[in-house]
């Protein structure tokens, strides 16, 4: 069942976004060189809980971290560990999720670390884009599959591929809600957008096939062929005045 949420309750969510969206940003300022990534979750986990809110993800399910942080081939959900030492050249996936009065803020980005390739560098930004491409199209009327087939239609024209199973979805009391919101699909089909509906877009996207695995952890998530994937996301809410990003730190 989808939850609309109030204006006050919006405004809420506004607040768990910030704080999620700041903690994003000094772990991303945080990619280094010789940093390691369970380092990076702590920087996620400080800030976080000294704003007085509680990391979305830590013990989610059993996660044993506060920040999902995938490198390079890793998809999604990567385990924060001392023995992964990030190095110049990597591309870095952050996902931070903060829970604060009530609500969560989920949002995510890709970092280069040092001097990265042009391909590298044109899968990150295709990656983002696409995101926008997605939020445009977050309006009343519009359907999920508008949403999807936008960021969908944006990587494939680019010659990448759009992760098919994990997708997006709503937010707000609960860190996942209904709907789910696939970054592939049909315009005009799934789930109609109303005024109060607030939703994660997350475009997974991979530089080679779009299929991935789960390794024996149960959480990592890793490129099939061994090929590099970038991971952006924002918070939104679908209102009568076009969609907020409610993950901004500013």
């Amino acid at each position: 069942m989808v939850i609309l949420k109030t204006d006050r309750e919006i405004e809420k969510m506004k607040d768990a976004g910030r704080i999620a969206s700041k903690a994003l940003k000094l772990a991303g300022e945080a990619v280094e060189p010789g940093i390691s990534t369970l380092e990076k979750d702590d920087i996620v986990r400080k800030y976080i809980e000294n704003e007085g809110a509680k990391p979305s993800f830590l013990n989610y399910g059993g996660f044993p971290a506060s920040a999902c942080i995938s490198v390079n081939n890793v998809v999604i959900h990567g385990i924060p560990s001392k023995k992964c030492i990030i190095k110049s050249g990597d591309i870095v996936s952050i996902d931070v999720g903060a829970f604060f009065e009530g609500f969560h803020g989920d949002n995510a980005a890709t970092f280069a670390c040092g001097e990265v390739s042009k391909e590298e560098k044109a899968l990150i930004d295709t990656t983002r884009e696409s995101l926008y491409e997605g939020i445009k199209m977050a309006q009343i009327g519009n359907r999920i599959g508008d949403i999807a087939n936008a960021v969908q239609r944006y990587v494939e024209a680019r010659s990448y591929s759009v992760v098919r199973d994990f997708v997006g979805h709503g937010v707000g009391a609960k860190l996942h809600e209904d709907p789910s919101v696939p970054n592939y699909g049909t315009p005009g089909r799934g789930v109609r957008l109303l005024s109060g509906m607030t939703i994660a877009i997350e475009p997974m996207i991979n530089a080679g096939t779009h299929e991935v695995k789960v390794l024996d952890d149960e959480w990592t998530t890793v490129t099939v062929d061994g090929k590099l994937s970038a991971h952006f996301e924002h918070t939104i809410a679908i209102t009568t005045d076009g969609p907020i990003i409610l993950t901004q730190s500013e």
